[in-house]
């Protein structure tokens, strides 16, 4: 039986999962149909996969066991189908909210080890006479940027292109059916890393993460450092429950530029201003808002490469997001210094050594993952907020468009709210998820978050129209 190895960083996310914390990462995309579909459409669509019974990495890994740290690739006779694929219909009227109660219960149920890690659902009755499908992996063998390069090879540009196969007999190694020409690469031998470079890449590693700690345990001179494992507490930090809620958001991106552009930031700026303004105003609401501002953890992509990979390449840095500043002005200034300040902190090195760093920085959490501490003191962070680039073509699916594309991401003890956003063909789509207990009426932090952007629209003197 082929087993692949299982590096670290993987193998940190099975070891934390538990029945109330499922690591898992998904997606939701919602289509139109295209024009003259019959109204056997769906269906047809759903026995058609359901004949597709060859499977590509990372369809057919089974988490061998963590203690030996590899996958067990499947052979395609091996993997139960009825198990992974299913068909679900919305009941009337198929709008947003009951999409979102079912895709919620769909996210809350952890994934059961005795088959490969990963489950989709379409869903056909959404109003309109549109579809959607929801899919979710465990994060151990995809991150965010991971799977959008998934998604990249299974969506096409072709509005025409039918008979498209289903996301499991895609994955990294089976047919791009993007539609998009290969972009023609030289491919370079990798070269040897000497034992001196090993050497001097170890100890970058070792200041880096020297600094970190010094600097979140003593305090630092400069607010916008050492923010770091000095979160204060707040109602979203508790232990979480196994329940999730999702809600979202969608904006044309070219606001979100003009927005960036006018206070002199990035896009992530905007979007984390919009976050904390959204935040700040329903902790006020409860009256559970810190003194202090939060601080979000902020995943970063460290890829080298261009192909979608089985697997974790990312690494985090802290930022205050100002919650405690009540100006939208002086809160993006304050986010985008703290930014700053976390980006120089991230290590310029790759491969090993970086997930060395990674391991380093997050041994906080997963020590208290791993012997159930999680939630119970101060915490490392308040949130995770990510912003993943998405999909830039528009993109159809057996000639369906896809109108809307959020990600729905993983929470843990101590971390019950995830906001992560991905652009799609001119949007800016972002996904709320969060534990339903630690945070009641998510819906309010998704429509305040929308009205975050407006006020700081007012406040840079900018007025959007819509085309």
């Amino acid at each position: 039986m082929k087993r692949i190895p299982l590096n670290l960083n993987d193998a940190s996310w099975l070891h934390a999962e538990t029945r109330r914390t499922p690591m898992q990462i998904g997606l939701l995309a919602t289509f139109t149909k295209p024009e003259g579909a019959a109204p056997s459409y769906v269906a047809d669509l759903v026995e058609r996969w359901r004949g597709v019974q060859r499977f590509e990495a990372p369809y057919n890994y089974l988490a061998h066991g963590t203690a030996r740290r590899t996958w067990e690739v499947l052979p395609d006779d091996k993997i139960d189908l009825d198990y992974h694929f299913r068909h679900s219909a919305l009941p009337a009227p198929g709008g947003e909210r009951e999409l979102g109660v079912l895709v919620s219960r769909l996210h809350s149920a952890r994934m059961d080890r005795q088959y490969p890690l990963w489950e989709c659902h379409v869903i056909e009755g959404l109003y309109g006479d549109r579809w959607a499908i929801y899919m979710k992996s465990h994060h151990s063998q995809v991150d965010g940027v991971g799977g959008i390069r998934l998604a990249r090879r299974i969506f096409s540009i072709d509005p025409d292109q039918a008979d498209m196969l289903p996301p499991w007999a895609i994955g990294t190694q089976g047919p791009d059916q993007s539609g998009i020409p290969p972009v023609e690469r030289t491919r370079k031998p990798r070269a040897k890393v000497s034992a001196k470079e090993q050497a001097k890449a170890a100890r970058v590693v070792a200041r880096s993460l020297g600094k970190a700690y010094r600097e979140a345990f003593t305090g630092a001179d400069d607010p916008a450092r050492g923010v770091q494992w000095r979160a204060p507490r707040s109602v979203l930090n508790g232990r979480i429950s196994a329940h999730r809620r999702f809600a979202s958001q969608h904006y044309p991106i070219d606001r979100v530029k003009a927005v960036a552009a006018a206070a002199e930031g990035s896009i992530n700026d905007v979007f984390l201003a919009i976050c904390a303004g959204a935040l700040r105003r329903y902790l006020q609401e409860i009256d559970q808002l810190p003194e202090a501002s939060l601080v979000a953890n902020v995943p970063v992509s460290v890829r080298t490469t261009e192909g979608a990979s089985v697997g974790n390449s990312i690494t985090f840095l802290f930022a205050q997001i100002g919650t405690d500043i009540e100006d939208p002005i002086e809160r993006i200034k304050a986010i985008r210094e703290s930014t700053q300040s976390g980006k120089d902190q991230v290590p310029d090195v790759s491969g090993a050594a970086m997930d060395a760093y990674t391991a380093g920085l997050m041994g906080p959490f997963l020590t208290q993952a791993l012997v159930g501490a999680g939630g119970k003191g101060r915490p490392s962070s308040n949130l995770v907020i990510s912003n993943v680039p998405g999909l830039q073509e528009q993109r159809f699916l057996c000639g369906s468009k896809i109108d809307e594309f959020y990600p729905l991401s993983l929470l843990w003890h101590g971390q019950g709210l995830n906001i992560t956003a991905v652009s799609n063909a001119g949007w800016f789509d972002v996904g709320f998820t969060g534990c339903k207990d630690s945070v009641p009426h998510l819906q309010r932090i998704a429509v305040y978050a929308g009205e975050a952007l407006d006020e700081l629209e007012g406040a840079l003197g900018l007025t959007w129209k819509e085309a």
